[in-house]
């Protein structure tokens, strides 16, 4: 591939800012540990598998009933 790629250039033009940076660096690896913590760890707490604990296998059937609202 020739060196004036588009994306040779866009890479080289992030590569290049990135090893400059000082403060930067500190501000994505707060950035990094924050949306770690929103997608990893509150999930897990917060956000429970509910197709799992009330369709106990049967999903498709589950979410038709949901949605159809049949009673049985």
């Amino acid at each position: 591939m020739a060196k004036n790629n588009f994306f040779c250039k866009v890479f080289h033009l992030y590569y290049d800012g990135f090893r400059s940076m000082t403060l930067g660096k500190t501000l994505w690896a707060i950035i990094l540990i924050k949306l770690f913590i929103i997608f990893a760890v509150l999930k897990v707490f917060f956000f429970p598998n509910f197709l799992k604990e009330h369709a106990q296998g049967n999903e498709a059937e589950f979410v038709a009933t949901q949605l159809l609202d049949i009673k049985d």
